[in-house]
C-alpha cells in the first residue's frame, strides 16, 4: 500500500473530561504499536504503572517500546522531527493538549508541517458525557472545538442514566456534524480505532498485533459473540468491494464529504483511467485525505477494496453512496475526471 507518513494524533478537551485517562488506557493497550507521546507536563501520565515526572522538553525511552516527552508549544515542531526522525522506532504520535490549548492552531500546525515522515492522524475531542451542559455554559468555545473534531469520545458515559446518555449523545451529535461520536467509560477507546496495525517485516512477531484482515474478522467475530461484549461492539468496521472501476471525481466527493460517524477509510481504488493505469492506495482520517500511486502486482485482480472503520455508521447508505461512485453510473474517465485525486495525491 505504499509508505505512510508517522500519524500524530492530537487528543484535546477541557480539564477534567479524560484525557489523559484515555492515554494511559491507549498505552496500556497498545496491540503492539510503539507511541510516541507528547505532552504537556507527565504528571499523571502513567506507563505501566509507574509515574513518569519530566521537565520541559525532555524525552524518555519507556520500557514497552513507546517514547514519552514533555514540552510546551514552541517546542513542539523539534519535538517532531526528533520523534519522527528516519529510523526512529516509533508507529503512532500522539500529542495531549492542554486543557486550554486551541485545536484548530495545532491542527494547521500538523497540516502545514514540512516534515515528511509524519502526517496528520485526526482530532480527538475528549468530552465530558456528565459535565458537559456545565462545561458548554463555562466555555462556549466547546461547541467550535466539537465541530473540528474528527473523532468526538463522550467519556465517563458511566454517570448518566440511559435517558440522559441518550440525550448528551444528541446534542453532541448535533454539534459534531459527519464526524463520528464514541460513548465510553474511563477513556476506554479501542487503540484499533484510532491506529492501523504496524507495517512489520515479513518474521517480525509483535504481541496482538493485528492485520487488516484480523481485525475485520476479529469485528464480525465480537459481533456474533452476545454473551461476551469486547471494546470493539463500541465502533463498526466494514468492507466495501467494487469488481468494476470508481469515478475519481464521486469517489474524491465521498471522502471528502464523508458519511455520518465514518472516522478512518484505507484500502486502494481502481479508477479505471485510460491515461492513467495505476492503482491508487488510500487513507483517509475524518475529512482527511491522502493517496499514493502504486502498480497492480501481476496477475492481481483490478478492483476496489476498502475497510471503513467509525462508530454509528448507516452501513447500507454507505454502501449506497460507494455504489453511487462507481464508471458505470457516471460515465467513461478522462484526465480532467483525475485531477481531484491529483490533488490529495502524497509527495
Amino acid at each position: 500500500m505504499g509508505t505512510r507518513g508517522i500519524p500524530v494524533t492530537i487528543i484535546a478537551g477541557f480539564l477534567g473530561s479524560g484525557k489523559t485517562t484515555l492515554l494511559n488506557h491507549l498505552l496500556g493497550n497498545r496491540a503492539g504499536l510503539r507511541i510516541g507521546v507528547i505532552v504537556n507536563d507527565f504528571g499523571s501520565v502513567n506507563i505501566d504503572g509507574m509515574a513518569v515526572a519530566g521537565q520541559v522538553d525532555s524525552m524518555r525511552m519507556l520500557d514497552n517500546g513507546c517514547l514519552c516527552c514533555a514540552v510546551d508549544a514552541s517546542g513542539l515542531d523539534a519535538m517532531l522531527d526528533r520523534l519522527a526522525r528516519p529510523g526512529a522506532p516509533i508507529d503512532a504520535i500522539v500529542i495531549e493538549a492542554s486543557g486550554l490549548a486551541e485545536p484548530r492552531a495545532m491542527i494547521r500546525m500538523l497540516l502545514a508541517s514540512g516534515n515528511p515522515l509524519i502526517e496528520y492522524g485526526g482530532l480527538v475531542e475528549v468530552v465530558d458525557a456528565a459535565e458537559f451542559p456545565a462545561t458548554r455554559q463555562r466555555h462556549p468555545e466547546l461547541d467550535t472545538h466539537i465541530g473540528l473534531a474528527d473523532l468526538v469520545v463522550l467519556n465517563k458515559t458511566d454517570r448518566l442514566t440511559a435517558g440522559e446518555l441518550a440525550d448528551r449523545h444528541a446534542a453532541v451529535a448535533r454539534l459534531a456534524g459527519d464526524a463520528a461520536v464514541l460513548p465510553v467509560s474511563h477513556g476506554s477507546v479501542p487503540t484499533e480505532l484510532l491506529f492501523e496495525p504496524a507495517e512489520r517485516p515479513v518474521g517480525t512477531r509483535v504481541g496482538e498485533q493485528l492485520s487488516l484482515a484480523d481485525l475485520v474478522a476479529d469485528a464480525a467475530e465480537c459481533a456474533a459473540d452476545e454473551e461476551h461484549p469486547h471494546l470493539h461492539s463500541m465502533y463498526q468496521t466494514m468492507t466495501y468491494f467494487a469488481p468494476d472501476p470508481l469515478h475519481p471525481r464521486e469517489f474524491v466527493r465521498f471522502a471528502t464529504e464523508r458519511p455520518n460517524g465514518l472516522y478512518r477509510m484505507k484500502g486502494f481504488v481502481d479508477f479505471g483511467s485510460p491515461g492513467d493505469r495505476r492503482k491508487y492506495s488510500v487513507q483517509t482520517v475524518g475529512a482527511f485525505l491522502r493517496f499514493e500511486r502504486s502498480r497492480w502486482s501481476p496477475g492481481e485482480q483490478r478492483a476496489s477494496q476498502l475497510v471503513l472503520i467509525g462508530a454509528g455508521l448507516d452501513e447500507p447508505a454507505v454502501r449506497e453512496r460507494l455504489d453511487s461512485c462507481r464508471v458505470a453510473v457516471h460515465g467513461a474517465v478522462d484526465d480532467q475526471a483525475m485531477l481531484p485525486v491529483h490533488r490529495y495525491l502524497r509527495g
